[in-house]
């Protein structure tokens, strides 16, 4: 890696902080401040909303890359998007949780929609700097700063909040955004200079992602990737609250432990990735969430686990989803396709936001059905035929995977 180059890491590394910490305090700690105060549980499930622009950012993510088809372009989206951002969360201090619950949901969504084109220009932004031999390692940057952003907004803040209160919290996350953006202000690398005549992207192109050839197996892997974990994941704390653990050791078992750990395995993940190739990672990691499931399974198995086990196994999800994340996110900004890096990348993280909102849906009922230990044994099923599938595909089309 040459040393000219080193400055985009930390650039990318601190914008996806910035997204981060926000939306993990909007959407995890919220509810327990809520649930604190004696609100419903419906009330509480109403704040799933905010979650909705991230679902639908690929409808305006064409707007993006037709507006941002320069390299000044681009930083100037970069920057009134978060800005507006840091504005609309300064703003929501001003009102009362209680008192002002819908339109506070209401700014919180306006926010994550200007955090969501954040999002997609910096996505156009790491594909359009990043060489093909550095993007294990950006994305490793994207990924590590998306779970320390987690690792802040879920447990450092709701500690805060106890300390200094609603408004104060809610001023220091805006002025975190603003001081994550620096690095990036004072990078004045030109990432790209669009020569050729300018294209216009549509609606069309996100049709046309689907319809190119070979685009199937792809679609596929997208979709059920994580799916041998997200289930684990997702039943992980009702697992421990089934245990006995209160919610303070959940919030650092999971919390801090767990995010922790997924943060150290993206950033080995990104130079594993570099040093065996992508289609090995992929086999790699897949057989790695092959052996957490089982672990869980035979774990869950005995009536009381011990602390280690039950550490270990947590440990073991955690880094297998870090792990995951970098080899689908490097394999995404491959399959871009030029003047629509902001759609097509975009397209592809959203269906895996879908494929892992089917599983974790279906693992509740499944757990209710038939115990933990069932479900923890079905998702080594689940990722050892995602890992036959990947394996069989990639020997009759390894070509269109880089190594």
């Amino acid at each position: 890696m040459q040393e000219k180059n080193w400055h985009k890491f930390p650039v990318l590394f601190f914008l996806y902080i910035a997204q981060s910490i926000p939306m993990s305090f909007f959407s995890t700690v919220v509810p327990v401040i809520m649930r604190q105060e004696n609100y419903s549980l419906t009330s509480i499930g109403l704040l799933q909303l905010i979650k909705l622009p991230w679902i639908l950012k690929f409808l305006w993510a064409p707007l993006v890359d037709n507006k941002a088809q320069s390299t000044r372009a681009l930083r100037r989206m970069v920057f009134l998007s978060e800005g507006f951002y840091a504005l609309v969360i300064c703003a929501i201090a001003f009102f009362d949780l209680q008192t002002d619950f819908k339109l506070i949901i209401f700014l919180v969504i306006i926010a994550f929609i200007a955090s969501a084109t954040q999002d997609i220009a910096v996505d156009r932004y790491a594909i359009l700097s990043l060489k093909p031999g550095e993007r294990s390692v950006g994305n490793s940057m994207q990924s590590g700063g998306s779970f320390i952003g987690s690792f802040f907004g879920t447990g450092v803040l709701l500690v805060a909040y106890y300390y200094f209160g609603w408004s104060v919290i809610l001023f220091m996350l805006a002025g975190f955004i603003m001081l994550a953006l620096l690095p990036f202000a004072l990078s004045r690398r030109e990432v790209f200079v669009n020569e050729e005549k300018k294209q216009t992207v549509g609606l069309k192109d996100i049709l046309s992602f689907f319809g190119e050839k070979g685009k199937v197996f792809h679609i596929l892997m997208l979709l059920f990737y994580y799916a041998g974990i997200i289930g684990i994941m997702t039943m992980l704390k009702p697992y421990l609250v089934d245990l006995g653990y209160n919610v303070k050791d959940i919030a650092f078992m999971s919390g801090i432990f767990g995010t922790l750990t997924a943060a150290t395995a993206t950033f080995a993940g990104g130079f594993i990735v570099k040093k065996i190739g992508r289609k090995v990672s992929l086999y790699m990691f897949l057989a790695l969430s092959v052996i957490t499931g089982l672990y869980w399974g035979f774990m869950s198995s005995e009536a009381l686990p011990s602390l280690v086990a039950l550490y270990g196994g947590i440990g073991l999800v955690w880094a297998s989803y870090g792990l995951s994340t970098v080899a689908i996110y490097t394999l995404a900004m491959d399959k871009v396709r030029k003047g629509r890096e902001g759609t097509d990348f975009t397209i592809q993280i959203v269906l895996t936001h879908i494929g892992s909102l089917l599983v974790a849906t279906l693992s509740g009922k499944i757990a209710h059905e038939t115990g933990y230990t069932a479900l923890f044994f079905g998702e080594a099923a689940v990722a050892s035929m995602v890992f036959l599938l990947v394996y069989g595909a990639t020997r009759k089309t390894g070509s269109t995977i880089k190594n």
